[in-house]
């Protein structure tokens, strides 16, 4: 089913905004060396849930990043309400998501190149699967 403009409108308002509150609690965290970018917001009809994809660089630290911004969600959570507050009027529960489209890009690439061939061997795409 595709997006209501509504929904699709809500979820551009949060990717800008939990970029900005990203960016900054990094900084305040003083994680040197770490990028992080919100890569899709996507909501639920009832608006009531937003999966947010985050990359993170380099992607060794993604899954323990992804990790405690799920543990301060409420915070998180807390800083968007009061950047949206005169746009929204229900804020939608966050559930943060490792984006690792850019790594399997990357396989792909290197598998087309010759240099890994997930052919000849299978584990190179284990990664892929969702969980």
């Amino acid at each position: 089913m595709e997006e209501s403009n509504r929904q699709k409108k809500i979820a551009g308002v949060l990717q800008n905004d939990l970029a900005i509150v990203l960016q900054n609690m990094l900084r305040e965290m003083g994680q040197q060396g770490i990028l992080i970018s919100v890569s899709k917001v996507g909501v639920t009809v009832d608006l009531s849930i937003a999966k947010v994809y985050v990359s993170v660089f380099p992607s060794e630290k993604a899954n323990p990043i992804v990790a405690e911004l799920n543990e301060v969600k409420p915070k998180i959570k807390h800083q968007i309400a009061q950047l949206t507050k005169h746009q929204l009027r229900k804020m939608p529960d966050l559930t943060f998501y490792n984006d690792d489209s850019l790594d399997y890009i990357e396989t792909i690439d290197k598998a087309v190149k010759g240099e890994e061939n997930p052919i000849k061997n299978p584990d190179l795409l284990e990664k892929r699967k969702r969980s």
